[in-house]
């Protein structure tokens, strides 16, 4: 059983290597993809049971004991991403079975999705700073292809960016790891918390946490690295759209999490402090952004940038009623933004354009649709008892322990600027009256893209009202995050 949490990594790899062999049987592809899914969701469930009621849980590859062999980890903030992870590629692959067009589903469309989930969980659970490198590159390659894959002319402009900002700053991660072990002398994660501790975190060590910032930041789209994000993320088609925005940005805040909350904690008044101002500049720029557009890919677009700053800064606060703030809040995140992008995929192909001034009257033709988003929409702002409610409550909560009682009022500002961005979409696409030469698509197409939409999103909603269920396993999350000792214990067995 102890290497029960290497399946969620295997199951898609293994699975994805299948599927190459007849990428033409669209069906088989479908079909096996799917139930490769639903297994990997029952593995992730009882995963977070393991860590629940058995604690942390640790295979170290190959027969060297820790930290010379390479440990996977999986305790329970890693364990609920997983899961959150399995959760979303579900949804999408479901959807993308009726929106994708047969000929991207003919050229390795399901392998490209499995192996970035192989990326993802791998990121999620290593306990090795470089294998999280190998695991950041296995996802972006995955991604590579899922952004080029149709051919179009926006795709491929958009994914040299993309491209181009991932190779430098993976180049830039290698180098880090590369200092980073010419100070420590060690790749382990728990190990090298232990090194760091012992030297009591030097001058060196603070540049290289900058530098993990730097690079992650990249990766999470923090201010001032996201320029890159807004368009890359609007060129590929809606099902790998809500992948991207509810899980590769989340891939760099963990990595954040994790290094921050493990290595870097000897000389916080610089590096989370630095971490809380950028969060807080992020939010800012996101919010601009969200207010700017008229394009309803856009609008939901920068408001993963905002998202990604309230996190962060829940993390940099550093108290454990915040940390559990940006735990509860990244898992809503990660739900709610792939429900909104597949609401808005749906409402894409209802009216035939992203342009909300070309919009209207959605509401009277469509009322699941339309109250579907606006309950994912008042999610995402953290109107009680919606899921976003509580993580913003517990970093607010949290921030004014910690005495930044300004800067909270800054998290419950950006509410207001969310809830603006997204009711405008509401107010344009949905009430009020249609353009007049405008005829509304309500056909069984509709209706089979709106299942999975309205599926995630009550799923988002118990999120939010079954928060009481949920919280003690939010708050083991919390506990590990806060005291490194007992995931160094578990990794080194009492070293």
């Amino acid at each position: 059983m102890i290497n029960f949490l290497l399946f969620p990594i295997i199951v898609p790899f293994f699975v994805a290597m299948v599927l190459l062999f007849f990428p033409s049987k669209v069906k088989a592809q479908r079909t096996i993809t799917m139930l490769a899914l639903v297994i990997n969701l029952v593995i992730s469930l009882r995963l977070i049971h393991l860590v629940h009621t058995k604690g942390i849980q640790v295979v170290t590859l190959g027969s060297w004991d820790a930290p010379f062999g390479i440990s996977m980890v999986s305790d329970m903030f890693s364990a609920l991403l997983v899961t959150s992870t399995s959760i979303i590629a579900l949804f999408v692959v479901w959807t993308s079975m009726f929106s994708v067009g047969i000929e991207r589903e003919k050229h390795f469309y399901y392998p490209g999705i499995l192996f970035l989930l192989t990326g993802v969980n791998g990121a999620f659970t290593t306990g090795d700073i470089f294998n999280m490198f190998v695991f950041f590159e296995v996802l972006l390659m995955a991604s590579y292809l899922l952004i080029v894959l149709g051919g179009e002319k926006k795709q491929l402009r958009e994914s040299i960016k993309y491209i181009l900002v991932n190779v430098t700053s993976s180049a830039l991660f290698v180098i880090t790891v590369g200092y980073l072990y010419a100070v420590v002398g060690t790749l382990n994660m728990a190990d090298i918390s232990q090194k760091i501790a012992q030297v009591n975190q030097p001058g060196i060590l603070t540049v290289i946490a900058v530098l993990f910032l730097v690079v992650f930041g990249f990766k999470s789209a923090i201010f001032p690295l996201f320029f890159w994000l807004p368009k890359s993320y609007a060129a590929p088609p809606i099902p790998v759209l809500a992948l991207f925005g509810a899980l590769l940005t989340k891939v760099g805040v963990y990595a954040i999490i994790r290094t921050y909350t493990l290595f870097f904690i000897h000389d916080t008044a610089f590096t989370h402090e630095l971490l809380m101002i950028l969060s807080i500049i992020t939010i800012v720029f996101g919010l601009i952004g969200a207010l700017a557009y008229f394009d309803v890919k856009q609008i939901i677009i920068y408001n993963i940038i905002i998202a990604v700053g309230v996190i962060l800064f829940g993390a940099s606060i550093m108290n454990e009623t915040a940390m559990e703030g940006a735990i509860f809040y990244l898992l809503h995140d990660i739900l709610l933004k792939g429900a909104l992008f597949l609401l808005i995929g749906v409402l894409i192909h209802v009216t035939g354009t992203t342009n909300l001034r070309k919009m209207g009257g959605v509401l009277s033709t469509h009322p699941v649709l339309a109250w579907s988003y606006l309950i994912a929409a008042f999610g995402l702002v953290g109107i009680p008892p919606l899921s976003g409610f509580i993580g913003k409550l517990l970093i607010v909560k949290g921030a004014i322990e910690g005495d930044e009682l300004i800067l909270s009022l800054v998290i419950l500002l950006s509410s207001l600027g969310v809830l603006l961005s997204v009711i405008r979409i509401f107010i344009h696409a949905f009430w009020g009256e249609a353009p007049q030469e405008v005829m509304y698509k309500k056909d069984a197409h509709y209706r089979a893209l709106l299942v999975p939409a309205v599926i995630i999103t009550a799923i988002t909603v118990f999120y939010g009202v079954g928060a009481e269920v949920l919280m003690p396993y939010v708050t083991q999350a919390t506990s590990t995050l806060m005291n490194p000792l007992e995931y160094i214990q578990a990794v080194l067995g009492g070293a």
